[in-house]
């Protein structure tokens, strides 16, 4: 069930490092947001706090609350394995398993929680192939590598492995980035149709992008050296690039800096 994502003051930092400053903000479910800005502005940064998988570097901590549906994912006893359970991730470059069958790489998340049946197994691949919308170009090869798919295949296949787990969020660091235009357009249409069951954040350097797919988009921006990033603002995407309320997103989106 999608979830409502929700930050107040959050600060996050890498040893000393201060990486973004006071990011407040809202995501509705069944929504998609997209993150834009300048090359290491902190969006990316950001996207990892939502399931804490910015902890996997050592000395990242978070100050202020994150929440899903008023819980704080990093409240007293609160287990990183869950809360990225409930948020899956899907990273830049695709990232299957190469040698694991498609079959095994859709449903690896299920067997690491102990699900054996073969039966319930065969049924979450073929559910979340479809979800992916690949189901169609590889049901007849499903016990073949996922490294032997293409590009835009291997994406999707990782969608397809994120979904399995039917998280409540999903995170997506710009996905398309290393796609044809081709396959692009097919995760672009396929973001449009998640959006029904789930809660979407995505990263993208890419404004047409944001435009296309997203509801709200949020600018983000580096007010200076040696300053941490900050959200300049979270507004309709229809009004962030057509009449953002501040000059540094006007710029930003009309190409005048970054």
């Amino acid at each position: 069930m999608a979830k409502n994502v929700r930050m107040k003051d959050v600060d996050i930092y890498y040893g000393k490092f201060h990486a973004v400053q006071g990011v407040s903000l809202s995501v509705s479910p069944q929504s998609v947001t997209a993150f834009i800005g300048p090359s290491g502005c902190g969006k990316s940064t950001v996207l990892r706090t939502i399931n804490r998988m910015h902890e996997v570097i050592p000395g990242a901590r978070v100050a202020g609350r994150v929440e899903l549906d008023g819980e704080d994912i990093y409240g007293p006893g609160v287990d990183p394995v869950d809360v990225r359970r409930a948020v899956g991730m899907v990273f830049q470059r695709p990232n299957p398993f190469p040698t694991m069958s498609i079959r095994d790489n859709v449903v690896a998340g299920l067997k690491l929680q102990g699900t054996r049946n073969k039966a319930r197994l065969d049924e979450v691949a073929e559910r979340s192939l479809r979800g992916a919308s690949l189901w169609s170009e590889v049901k007849d090869r499903l016990d073949k590598p996922g490294g032997g798919l293409s590009g835009g295949q291997q994406q999707r296949l990782c969608i397809a492995r994120a979904i399995a787990v039917q998280p409540d969020v999903l995170l997506m660091d710009e996905p398309c980035s290393a796609l044809d235009p081709i396959s692009t357009l097919a995760i672009e249409e396929l973001i449009g149709e998640l959006k029904k069951d789930y809660t979407i954040v995505i990263v993208t350097h890419n404004m047409q992008q944001a435009a296309r797919v997203s509801d709200r988009t949020g600018f983000f921006n580096l007010p200076g050296a040696d300053k941490p990033g900050r959200l300049v603002e979270l507004d309709d995407t229809e009004k962030i690039f057509s009449n953002p309320r501040e000059k540094a997103t006007e710029d930003y989106i009309s190409g005048r800096f970054g």
